[in-house]
């Protein structure tokens, strides 16, 4: 069982409820939201399993990304009990033009966050677990260490479980990516999100080869641990910008690649500019793959965590296949 946790906090709190979710979008001009074309639908989530897993979400206090940001496969991954962490508060400190997840001024840090996680993961039983965060640009390390911690706690309380993180891009953070990497997580999730040509309107406080020089990085410093990065399509991107974005994550020796389509939370967030219909996504794993990743998940319902537990076995096939057996790093 592979679940995503996330501890954001319950919404219906009234100091929540009485402020704006996203202050700095308030005075955007409206834009359509289009239909969803067929390839996009999903069935209602509802089924006792899918319910089961909601009370035990409920009952350990959690608010999960499934249900923040909207994620249409909340049906499937919840009948597996699947769900998503999220770490270090529910306010993002960004404002991202296609993210749901409340912004503003964050709370400070729970310290004892890491170990609620670390309970929750050995309470499920979980074979693999991705813990993700806000942006926490308001932290001198943005958060590094409170993610190491997390990570430690999870390997403590549940030592056969396999951890992938999804961080934020630590800009600005001087040695702040050393530490988390020190932590040997499986897999180190960092998104790109888009090309470059559109992070001045959809990811304004990210920096394009800031993030592909993260993701270098963690090669750099530990070569056994898996990179992964993904984006999303239909905000705009032309495919040549995209076949570029594969090389440059080649050039930093990312593992795993995840392409989904973009889909509006609100009608004050980023148009959807297309929907890219199921066989251009073949025709981007397909280029993917000959540029040499070792997985590829490129569909219009993709999403970073999607199938995390079963990737992960796929990626470690995939990588021995390849490679044969990767040295561990030397210790001082």
């Amino acid at each position: 069982m592979a679940v995503v946790l996330d501890l954001l906090s319950n919404d219906t709190r009234p100091k929540l409820a009485a402020r704006p979710r996203h202050p700095e979008k308030a005075h955007r001009p409206d834009t359509a939201i289009q239909r969803k074309p067929d390839w996009i639908r999903v069935k209602a989530p509802g089924s006792k399993l899918w319910a089961e897993t909601k009370d035990i979400v409920r009952a350990n206090g959690l608010v999960t990304v499934c249900e923040e940001a909207g994620c249409p496969n909340i049906g499937e991954c919840w009948e597996k009990r699947h769900a998503t962490f999220m770490i270090m508060g529910d306010t993002c400190t960004r404002a991202c033009a296609f993210c749901n997840v409340r912004t503003g001024l964050p709370e400070a840090l729970d310290a004892g966050e890491p170990q609620k996680v670390a309970e929750a993961v050995a309470k499920l039983g979980l074979h693999h677990v991705v813990v993700t965060s806000v942006d926490r640009d308001d932290l001198k390390d943005g958060g590094a260490e409170h993610f190491s911690r997390t990570i430690a706690a999870i390997r403590q309380a549940s030592p056969d479980t396999t951890i992938e993180i999804l961080t934020p891009d630590f800009l600005r953070k001087p040695g702040a990516l050393d530490i988390v990497v020190a932590a040997r997580p499986d897999v180190f999730n960092h998104n790109l999100e888009t090309v470059p040509g559109k992070y001045v309107t959809v990811r304004p406080g990210a920096r394009y080869f800031h993030s592909v020089r993260l993701l270098q990085r963690v090669k750099e410093l530990d070569p056994t641990i898996f990179t992964k990065s993904g984006i999303m399509v239909g905000l705009g991107e032309e495919r040549n910008e995209v076949v570029q974005l594969m090389d440059d994550l080649r050039s930093a020796d990312v593992d795993f690649l995840t392409i989904g389509q973009y889909l509006q939370p609100t009608r004050k967030h980023h148009e959807v500019v297309r929907f890219v219909p199921p066989d251009e996504f073949k025709a981007y794993e397909t280029t993917a793959y000959s540029k040499g990743f070792l997985l590829v998940s490129a569909t219009p319902l993709t999403r970073s965590s999607h199938h995390a537990g079963e990737d992960f076995a796929r990626l470690k096939a995939a990588r021995l296949a390849k490679l044969g057996p990767v040295p561990l790093p030397a210790t001082a």
